[in-house]
């Protein structure tokens, strides 16, 4: 096998996430590994404060043991060997979400997260979905699909992207669209930049329904009176999109969701591809789960995450569901029974609460 160049070599190690917590003197991943350098035979913390080396002369170790076999001596500095101070849980979990985030095409197992984030599976586990919302491997899966899109944004083929960002076809794409409710808050930047929304709307027991889509999934179900005023309302929403009108093509799932405002299609899932913080994927997960024919305060819905503090959050988070219908923000109300707002109108709401009322 060829010896690396130091170009290739180079490469290689700025590519790995544990580079950049050495650029940043992060001392939060002190005891997730050590460097070695080639040129004075050292190794150290990621958070040394003296002088950084030349990327093409690092190797990286797990533990100091692993450094002193290949033959380095511990920075006096640094002090690598003594252990390090004792992180917060924060802390540990921040560091997980950035190798996931810096590795988007990698394949982690839990117990190699677990490793850096210096704790037990399990707990990481826990302790990662109480933090972040989402499991480490759900997190994962909205980072990959994230890198995918900006791929895209990019000018990468759909084929390109399928596998730059480790998609082993591009059925595990759409696979994974389907199955996740969006990903981070800087999905499209400037307000779908880049992006073609197609578009086309219907007529439905509640007046006229409109839904856009890119090719990874449904980004918008709106309801309204006439599709003027609602594709302004989309132009508002992604100013940065190009829009294309193609009721045609989005013909089976306007008539899937027509259907279920008619009550006929009681179940209704879509592919979704929105944009949405952490905390907005766990209230529009937890908005799915309330039965047909039943609601949910606001304070319900914070208790039910862990965060019972948090119900004016939760009702903002309701206000700003891109995907009305699809994630059913209507079957949450105020703690006094009150309908609470809704941004197609109380009415329609109340029109949604009856008739799932009537058709569980």
């Amino acid at each position: 096998m060829a010896t690396p160049t130091i170009d290739e070599r180079r490469a290689t190690v700025e590519a790995d996430p544990r580079w950049r917590a050495v650029v940043e003197r992060d001392t939060s991943w002190d005891g997730a590994f050590v460097l070695g350098v080639g040129s004075t035979g050292i190794y150290c913390r990621p958070g040394c404060p003296a002088r950084r080396p030349r990327p093409e002369v690092v190797s990286f170790f797990e533990a100091p043991e692993t450094a002193e076999r290949a033959g380095y001596r511990a920075c006096k500095r640094c002090r690598p060997k003594e252990r390090p101070p004792r992180l917060s849980e924060v802390a540990r979990v921040r560091r997980a979400c950035r190798l996931l985030q810096a590795r988007p095409d990698g394949r982690f197992t839990t117990a190699q997260l677990a490793a850096v984030a210096g704790m037990q599976p399990r707990t990481l586990q826990r302790v990662f979905r109480r933090h972040v919302g989402l499991s480490p491997r759900e997190f994962a899966h909205a980072c990959r699909i994230s890198h995918f899109k900006g791929l895209m944004r990019d000018g990468a083929s759909v084929t390109e992207a399928t596998y730059a960002a480790g998609y082993g076809s591009s059925s595990r794409v759409y696979e994974g669209a389907k199955a996740s409710l969006g990903m981070s808050p800087g999905q499209y930047a400037k307000g779908g930049a880049g992006l073609t929304l197609r578009y086309g709307s219907a007529d439905c027991d509640l007046g006229l329904v409109m839904i856009a889509a890119t090719d990874l999934g449904v980004s918008a179900v709106y309801l309204g009176n006439d599709a003027g005023t609602l594709k302004a309302e989309l132009a508002r929403e992604f100013p940065g999109a190009q829009l294309e009108e193609d009721r045609e093509g989005l013909s089976p799932w306007l008539e899937l969701v027509v259907r279920h405002l008619a009550g006929q299609a009681p179940a209704i899932e879509l592919p979704l591809d929105v944009r949405a913080t952490a905390f907005q994927r766990q209230v529009w997960r937890a908005l799915q789960e309330i039965p047909r024919g039943e609601q949910r305060t606001y304070a319900q819905i914070a208790a039910s995450l862990g965060k019972p503090k948090a119900a004016r959050a939760v009702g903002q988070a309701c206000a700003r569901n891109p995907v009305s219908v699809v994630v059913p923000c209507h079957r949450a109300v105020r703690q006094d029974g009150g309908l609470g707002g809704y941004r197609w109108g109380v009415d329609r709401k109340q029109q949604l609460l009856d008739r799932e009322a009537a058709k569980p």
